[in-house]
């Protein structure tokens, strides 16, 4: 048996649970290492962990699939497919860099990447809530962002909520329940954070963080009750931007389960002079 038939053989063994285009196009990969069949083979591995029922996503979805709220792969889960994936593709991946990876896209960009022995760039870093401290206008007791990223047109958050939050205790007595309230107060902390970090030259020449205000927000619904240790995911997606406004929609989720909905978010990005004057409607709010 030749040694390619003996190597042939062993991807296949591999890859025995993935569909025969993830495996022949690992085979040919193998032998000419052509990055075009990265994705073939990366959503081939990502498509045998995540469950059935999330499988056409992967494929129809795009690369903002999220990882995690929309296919279900956890942290676990995703160990297990990076070392299917060092195997097939002979590359090595660190664990640091596993933290940045949080949408379809991100990991087909950094295993392209890795291949061609090119810079990695991780559009999406991951801010830390100590991080957040530094340049966010909001602060402690009102910022409701644990950690926030911006990927392409989209800004990412999670809160926990810890049981201590002082409002707590009078929402209600004896009841504990985050306020619907303040779950759009994070979603517009978020549209912030986009704001500030976005890499659209638009958005650099005339963002302010002192003069970013609250203008509107509609089609809210929400979906079920939040409660302590409950972690909540944010995510906005950027509509439009046209000065003095951009506007955004807006999901929040806990454990993969719809909690509320905003169709769209107004946020104003010019300060506004002490002359202004603004409708009853229009008063800027903490965001």
């Amino acid at each position: 048996m030749s040694q390619s038939t003996l190597k042939e053989q062993e991807l296949r063994e591999s890859l025995k649970r993935c569909s025969e285009r993830t495996i022949e196009a690992a085979i040919v990969f193998q032998n000419d290492r052509n990055p075009e069949l990265i994705p073939t083979i990366v959503l081939g591995i990502v498509e045998r962990f995540a469950d059935p029922e999330v499988r056409p996503k992967i494929w129809e979805g795009g690369d903002d699939v999220r990882l995690m709220e929309d296919l279900g792969i956890d942290s676990l889960l995703l160990v297990e497919i990076v070392m299917l994936t060092e195997e097939v593709l002979g590359i090595s991946i660190e664990n640091e860099e596993l933290r940045h990876l949080r949408t379809l896209g991100d990991v087909k960009r950094y295993l392209d990447a890795k291949i061609k022995g090119e810079p990695i760039e991780l559009a999406n870093q991951k801010f830390t809530f100590e991080q957040l401290l530094t340049f966010m206008p909001h602060q402690p007791p009102f910022l409701f962002l644990h950690d926030a990223a911006v990927t392409g047109e989209t800004a990412e958050g999670s809160y926990r909520i810890s049981g201590q939050e002082e409002f707590l205790e009078g929402h209600f007595r004896g009841n504990p329940v985050f306020p619907a309230s303040l779950m759009l107060e994070a979603l517009g902390q978020l549209a912030v954070f986009y704001l500030l970090k976005s890499d659209k030259p638009e958005l650099k020449e005339q963002v302010d963080p002192g003069s970013i205000y609250f203008l509107s927000a509609e089609g809210i619904r929400c979906h079920r009750l939040c409660r302590p240790q409950d972690t909540l995911q944010f995510q906005v997606k950027l509509l439009r931007v046209h000065a003095p406004l951009a506007q955004f929609s807006g999901t929040i989720t806990c454990n993969g389960v719809k909690v509320a909905k905003v169709e769209e978010l107004a946020l104003s990005i010019a300060a506004f002079s002490s002359d202004d004057e603004m409708s009853s409607t229009e008063q800027p709010s903490s965001l």
